[in-house]
């Protein structure tokens, strides 16, 4: 037995010796190779005329991928776009000099003494790679790391070692020591996703690279040669280890004195935090992205070309979005809408008049888990919300606010399109009867006066009037309903076309993107900001001072703010299933819609309401929010109507044809 285990020691060592006698004789083969590749583009830089190197062609190091930024509009960071690498290029002077010594001391620490190769290290590396029986440590040069992982392949073998020697010398005849660094320390991998210093820093230690101290520069510099395996968050002993092993020979080299050893190697490492994910929970950014994939308007190009531009070409995505006015949006929805709201959600959107930029974007509380687009999306039937675009027409026809109307309930309008070729709405919100103005009728949303005057204007106009206004999207027809906000309207169509309002009957295309620079700040897209005659300075002042009083007595009372004018309209359809308020100031319009995401759901007892009307939630969200928006801000009013000297009396409008329909005996 003794025998038999001898034996099998003696094998078991003969084997190992075999195994380090080979590793010897393939490692010195590489060293052999490599030297001789030396060797000969040294002799070729003795024989050859002119300049060294002249008959060789310049090595192009390909552009880094790097992350683009999406900012908002006081040029903070809204979030980073990246792909698999999340890498932000930064120059070597921002890198604090404590970390290029740990880096160097971990890769290269006779970097800036040898040549592109490193044949003192190679021979080191040799035989302690012999003595561990293992390839335990690497002799290449942060030259040839940077020439492996920018320009070759992973594929170990003699001829790649040659190509990797070849490369090297090539590249820091091209090349300063400095420059090659640089490069290097914004190309190499660090693990968790993180390219390059600069996003190490931030996955790591959640601060810039030139905060770095000179543990946390050592424990990133311990990645760069395994960053699985010497992962802080996975494998934390080994993390531990190669961090003190660069502490043992930074004091050797003397970048570390013997008090700070112990301190150093006290250092907690740094916790896991949640990864960024590249998918926006906020609708507003994830619909700027949206835009730059899909409309070539912005950047050009083919989708796949766009997409390497978005996630790999550092571009500085420059967005209307004010940050404080985003916070105060969501803060509006979220803190007025009851806790018990079930299924039913809200939305947002705010546009600037005098330029159309979207400033805040809300589409709903949960986006970020259902990703449902209420904002630009398939759009909601808008009620009597719609009811302003009829008001617009009649002046246009030449009607006036001051002309008087029948809205007596319920009511039968005679619509030779409708199957029964009579269409008899109702009034839901407000109840009048009798003769009354216009203003009265918008005042307290009469849907029968409003029936009997679209009938008057033409539907067909209504559609041009909201065509021209802003509701450029929605499949709207030229029928009675149309009135009554029976076709469905986005959001951002309905704030764009009450903006138009504002800003003297001029239309501004409502954008989210203001400009886009490449990394070297080259401007790529800039938005044109052209205005567009819509409707006339005199007609929209008039239905604005219309829209006044909606609020201050009407429907609208809840968007109230004091000390401003609002001009605004309530809207709600059938069965309570979509609520609507969409206001503005001289300086903001704000649309806000309520209902279920999921579909047409009747909102009953939602709250302390029985049923959700415009004037609820939707125009309390409105207030909330804009009372927050506005706040400090100097007062701005409405301009008044242009005067006409030659103003007509008020007249009875009169529709051919209506049949009041009797009111139904109330059961008792």
């Amino acid at each position: 037995m003794a025998l038999g285990r001898a034996a099998t020691r003696y094998v078991g060592n003969g084997a190992r010796v075999l195994g380090r006698w080979a590793l010897t004789v393939g490692v010195a083969g590489v060293l052999l190779a490599i030297g001789s590749a030396l060797l000969l583009t040294q002799a070729k830089t003795f024989f050859t005329a002119g300049e060294v190197g002249s008959d060789l062609p310049k090595i192009e190091l390909a552009p880094l991928a790097t992350r683009s930024a999406l900012h908002a509009a006081d040029g903070s960071v809204l979030q980073y776009l990246h792909g698999e690498e999340d890498r932000q290029p930064v120059p070597i002077d921002r890198v604090p000099p404590h970390v290029v010594s740990a880096v160097l001391a971990a890769e290269d620490e006779r970097y800036f003494e040898h040549g592109p190769l490193d044949l003192r290290s190679i021979t080191r590396a040799l035989v302690s790679n012999v003595e561990a029986g293992e390839v335990s440590e690497g002799g290449s040069t942060i030259t040839q790391q940077l020439v492996k992982t920018a320009l070759l392949n992973p594929k170990q073998d003699v001829n790649r070692k040659l190509q990797e020697a070849s490369l090297a010398i090539r590249l820091e005849r091209q090349m300063t020591k400095i420059q090659i660094l640089e490069r290097y320390l914004n190309t190499v991998y660090f693990g968790n996703g993180a390219y390059g210093l600069q996003a190490a820093a931030e996955r790591y230690y959640q601060t810039d690279v030139d905060k770095l101290t000179l543990g946390q520069g050592i424990l990133l510099a311990g990645l760069i040669r395994n960053p699985v395996g010497a992962d802080p968050y996975t494998n934390p002993v080994d993390a531990r280890t190669r961090r003190d092993a660069i502490i043992d020979r930074m004091a050797r080299l003397g970048h570390v004195i013997p008090e700070q050893e112990v301190g150093l190697k006290a250092e907690p490492l740094p916790a896991p935090v949640p990864k960024a994910v590249n998918e926006s929970t906020n609708y507003f950014t994830r619909h700027v992205v949206d835009l730059l994939l899909k409309d070539p308007r912005y950047l050009g190009g083919t989708e796949p070309d766009r997409n390497r531009l978005v996630f790999r070409g550092g571009l500085d995505i420059h967005t209307t979005i004010i940050p404080s006015a985003q916070a105060m949006a969501e803060r509006s929805v979220a803190e007025t809408l009851p806790a018990d709201r079930g299924q039913f959600n809200a939305a947002l959107v705010s546009v600037e008049p005098s330029s159309g930029a979207v400033r805040a974007a809300v589409s709903g509380l949960d986006f970020g888990q259902h990703k449902v687009d209420l904002i630009t999306g398939q759009g909601r039937q808008t009620g009597s919300a719609f009811k302003m675009l009829t008001l617009m027409a009649a002046l246009e026809h030449g009607e006036i606010p001051a002309d008087t109307i029948l809205g007596s309930a319920p009511c039968g309008i005679p619509d030779p399109l409708s199957v029964d070729r009579v269409w008899s709405p109702r009034n839901v919100e407000g109840q009048a009867a009798g003769v009354l103005s216009l203003t009265e009728a918008t005042v307290n949303s009469v849907n029968c006066a409003y029936a009997r005057l679209i009938k008057l204007v033409g539907p067909e106009k209504v559609v041009d009037v909201a065509r021209r206004m802003g509701i450029r999207k929605a499949d709207l027809q030229p029928l009675l309903s149309l009135t009554l906000g029976s076709f469905d309207v986005t959001p951002l169509e309905m704030a764009s076309a009450y903006a138009t309002l504002a800003n003297d009957g001029e239309y501004r295309e409502p954008y989210f993107i203001d400009r886009i620079q490449d990394r070297a700040g080259n401007v790529l897209f800039t938005q044109a900001l052209k205005g567009e005659r819509a409707v006339s300075v005199h007609h929209a002042r008039t239905v604005a001072q219309t829209l006044i009083q909606v609020v201050q007595r009407g429907t609208g009372t809840a968007a109230q703010i004091p000390s401003w004018q609002v001009a605004g309209k309530t809207g709600s359809t059938d069965l309570n299933q979509d609520a609507w308020f969409v206001g503005v100031t001289p300086k903001l319009a704000t649309a806000v819609w309520m209902g279920a995401p999921s579909g047409k759901v009747s909102m009953y007892n939602v709250g302390t309401f029985p049923r959700v009307y415009g004037g609820t939630y939707p125009a309390m969200i409105f207030g909330a929010y804009m009372k927050q928006v506005l706040a400090g801000q100097a007062r701005v009013d409405f301009p008044a109507p242009d005067r006409v000297p030659n103003q007509r009396a008020p007249k009875y409008l009169a529709v051919q044809g209506d049949v009041p329909v009797q009111p139904r005996p109330r059961r008792r």
